[in-house]
């Protein structure tokens, strides 16, 4: 027998609109307070039943400047830090996560460190690269950075440079008591080559973290406060969508390689996964440190799924999703709901046909750990309940029972 994959639950959320024309009458509804008060406080029923069902983990994401109410979460440390005193029991808080490109790394370290430790350990940190120019050529100004896809050109290559630095110093200040972060796009202390007159350098020099101070009173290191709870750190997430080299860089890590992909894709990566990681030393299992992501709606009949799909889904995934990812529609003019049936990338059916799709994919890849996105609060929190239930019921303890690799009909 298997064992079951780790169920987390990722939530954005979605401010709620009667439909395109509805949002449209309600702009900004990103900055409508009253629902955002309601709706903050709401999401906390949903990661309490989560917690209750034995959901692995919860989550949200970093988005900025989004007007429109899609993805109104611009401060995933802030919410999870709320999060940690509602008294939840069992279940680990995280994010997917911090856009690292626009981000200073001493600071997340700071801040996912005392995450760390206000979940004693019951918390994991995503990282991703950044896709969208409305903000992250904003915010990320300063490291010259740019929204990018995954395409090979200039952009980015710059992008993922710019990304793995402020990763790999990341790394350096959860590990060491004091670092020093020499990088293309960003260094610490800075000016680095001259270092920092501190009039308090005489403490730090005996008192603080070693080669902070050099004989000369100047800091040359720094030391990033607290510590992790976890040694050496949080389990990291990393978002991918087609990247084999995103794949590669996360076997050599150890990181956990978060499947925003069709299915075949997640095959081919997941043995890719394997194979970079036996090269760099590491010994992992096929499906182990793999996260598989889904938009899911289970129903009673296709009729009630594709009710749930138009009202909930459409009108994010046709005016938002899809002009970043023309892989999933190119016409305005098509059958919503049956190009998101399509996409690849929503598991939706009566309990039965998820059970049979989940079932065909774990054989193929006996994944570690599975993310369900929903598209709350556009979907009712107790519709998102409802449907959580149901797959933590009905879905994943037939997993426990299916054995890797006895052969199965590929999903696309």
């Amino acid at each position: 027998m298997s064992q079951r994959p780790k169920v987390i639950v990722n939530l954005y959320p979605v401010l709620p609109a009667d439909g395109e024309e509805g949002r449209k009458k309600a702009r900004p509804l990103g900055r409508n307070r009253d629902m955002y008060q309601q709706v903050v406080h709401e999401w906390v029923d949903i990661i309490k039943a989560a917690d209750e069902m034995g959901v692995w983990g919860a989550s949200t994401i970093e988005h900025h400047l989004h007007s429109e109410g899609y993805e109104v979460s611009p401060n995933p440390g802030i919410l999870n830090a709320f999060w940690a005193g509602k008294g939840f029991r069992n279940i680990h808080i995280g994010a997917m996560g911090y856009v690292m490109a626009t981000q200073d790394p001493i600071r997340v370290a700071e801040e996912t460190a005392i995450l760390d430790h206000l979940f004693r350990g019951k918390y994991f940190v995503g990282l991703a690269r950044g896709y969208q120019s409305r903000w992250t050529n904003i915010l990320g100004q300063f490291s010259e950075s740019q929204a990018t896809v995954s395409d090979g050109s200039a952009a980015d290559l710059k992008n993922r440079e710019i990304f793995e630095e402020r990763v790999e110093m990341l790394l350096e200040c959860w590990k060491n008591d004091s670092v020093s972060l020499d990088g293309k796009y960003y260094k610490a202390p800075y000016p680095f080559d001259t270092g920092i007159d501190y009039p308090a350098h005489r403490i730090a020099a005996t008192a603080g973290g070693p080669g902070e101070v050099d004989a000369n009173g100047k800091v040359r290191r720094v030391s990033v406060v607290p510590a992790p709870y976890q040694t050496p750190h949080p389990p990291v997430f990393v978002a991918s969508s087609k990247s084999d080299d995103s794949i590669k860089y996360c076997a050599r890590k150890g990181f956990i390689p978060t499947y925003f992909s069709k299915f075949k894709d997640v095959v081919r990566q997941s043995k890719l996964y394997v194979e970079e990681a036996a090269s760099a030393g590491l010994s992992v299992r096929h499906g182990e440190r793999q996260n598989i992501v889904r938009w899911m709606h289970v129903g009673e009949n296709d009729a009630e799924v594709n009710r749930k799909l138009q009202d909930y889904d459409v009108d994010i995934y046709k005016n938002f999703y899809s002009p970043f990812f023309p892989q999933f529609s190119a016409d305005p003019n098509i059958d919503w709901v049956k190009n998101i049936r399509e996409s690849g990338i929503f598991t939706v059916g009566t309990v039965d046909q998820l059970r049979k799709e989940w079932q065909d994919m774990y054989r193929e890849v006996p994944m570690e750990y599975i993310t369900l996105i929903f598209h709350y609060a556009q979907q009712p929190a107790k519709d998102v309940i409802k449907e959580l239930e149901l797959f933590m019921t009905k879905v994943l303890p037939t997993l426990g029972d299916v054995e890797p690799g006895s052969g199965a009909r590929r999903p696309v």
